[in-house]
Order: structure tokens, then C-alpha cells, then sequence
């Protein structure tokens, strides 16, 4: 489940994070990408750690709201070419 999210949240990075705020992508990316802890993006980005939690969920609101009406990532597990570039074939 965890990872699901992980994934999920890293595809839709992938699609939607130049539509996010710089301070969103800064956040997703520490978080998502180098596996930093709430504290050491907080004590990073000299803010608490609650206002990295509340940007994250933001962030990923966001990211799920891009995704509801734009429908890119849905659009590419639809698409049977992506299933086997994801599975590692030609």
C-alpha cells in the first residue's frame, strides 16, 4: 500500500510537478525522491515540521486534482504500448 502511494504520487510528480509551487516541488522531491523525514526537510527549509506535512498533502492534492482533470497518468495505464515499456519490454 505504502509503496502504491509512493508511486503513484511519484508518477504524477513526473506528469504535474512543473504546476506546482516551487516550495511544493522542493518539498515532494526531498521527500519523495531523496526519502528525507518531515524534520530534516523542515530543519532544511528552516520551517516546522508541520508546515511540511501540511504542504506535502497540498502538494499531493494538487497533484491528484491535475491528475482528475487532465487524466495524463490514467491515460498512459490505458494505453497497452505503456504496460509493456513499464513490465521492461520493447
Amino acid at each position: 500500500m505504502i509503496l502504491d502511494k509512493l508511486g503513484r504520487v511519484a508518477q504524477l510528480y513526473d506528469l504535474y510537478g512543473p504546476l506546482l509551487t516551487p516550495k511544493q516541488q522542493e518539498a515532494v522531491r526531498l521527500y519523495y525522491e531523496q526519502d528525507l523525514s518531515l524534520g530534516e526537510i523542515a530543519s532544511e527549509c528552516q520551517v516546522s515540521r508541520q508546515a511540511v506535512y501540511d504542504l506535502l498533502r497540498r502538494s499531493e492534492a494538487a497533484l491528484e486534482k491535475y491528475e482528475q482533470k487532465l487524466g495524463l497518468l490514467a491515460g498512459r495505464l490505458d494505453h497497452p504500448d505503456s504496460r509493456q515499456t513499464a513490465k521492461g519490454m520493447p
